[in-house]
């Protein structure tokens, strides 16, 4: 397998490449607008043709380059199939694998911090059967959890990303390496660490939302929690939706 975080220290955001170099396809999940050209030239040098691109959900914080890239590359875009957008996109389904040649990503439906969120469950099968790591989009960072007040509902959002984590994530093996899209330096959860990635082992006995809460002492920590909203949120979501 290759793997290859892109980390955006300026805004806490991060870009994930995974592929397969010796069948040569990948997949770039959460790319960034203004950095199309740094995926394109690495998946190029290790032989790799972007496939996928995947959004784990709508973006209220930096404008999406998952679109341009797809166009670019003639790979397939991909959101979960209840993403609200004025334009076609290739539909996930929760438990959907998909191939990357001797890479898998299993589609995780993980609603809560938006309603159409996901996270991928990532295998090499060279390796064995077994998941790696799972990439959690803005569902778990290191330390914390995705924002549940972006959109409307608060509550039921936060009572859905308890649901998430608790059905989803929380039973899957301690060793599974957590590659977030976002840490310290980003508005879309608070308390992440400046550590970009860790363990759900890890995460189950430090992470504050995961440790003993119960649902309503989650969602009574989380709706509580007052964070100041994206800078030109309602745009880029219109944006990254189609609908500007």
């Amino acid at each position: 397998m290759i793997f290859r975080p892109f980390y955006y220290f300026d805004t806490g955001c991060a870009t994930y490449v995974l592929g397969c170099a010796g069948k040569g396809y990948a997949a770039v999940v959460d790319p960034q607008e203004r950095d199309l050209d740094s995926y394109v030239d690495f998946n190029a040098a290790k032989g790799m043709r972007i496939t996928y691109v995947i959004d784990t959900h709508i973006h209220a914080d930096h404008i999406s380059g998952g679109r341009k890239l797809a166009e670019r590359t003639g790979a397939a875009y991909c959101l979960h199939e209840s993403a609200q957008t004025a334009f076609a996109f290739s539909a996930l389904r929760n438990g959907q694998e998909i191939p990357i040649g001797n890479v898998t990503a299993k589609v995780l439906h993980t609603p809560g911090h938006t309603p159409e969120s996901i996270c991928l469950l990532v295998s090499d099968n060279t390796r064995g059967p077994e998941p790696w790591f799972l990439l959690t989009g803005d569902t778990l960072f290191v330390g914390s959890v995705g924002r549940p007040d972006l959109t409307e509902h608060v509550e039921q959002n936060a009572r859905e990303l308890y649901c998430s984590i608790q059905t989803e994530i929380h039973s899957l093996p301690d060793n599974l390496e957590v590659y977030p899209a976002h840490f310290s330096g980003s508005v879309c959860g608070k308390g992440m660490n400046g550590k970009p990635m860790s363990t759900l082992g890890y995460e189950k006995r430090f992470n504050p939302m995961l440790s003993s809460l119960s649902e309503d002492g989650f969602v009574a920590a989380i709706s509580g929690t007052i964070l100041p909203e994206p800078a030109n949120k309602v745009d880029i979501i219109r944006r990254n939706q189609g609908k500007a």
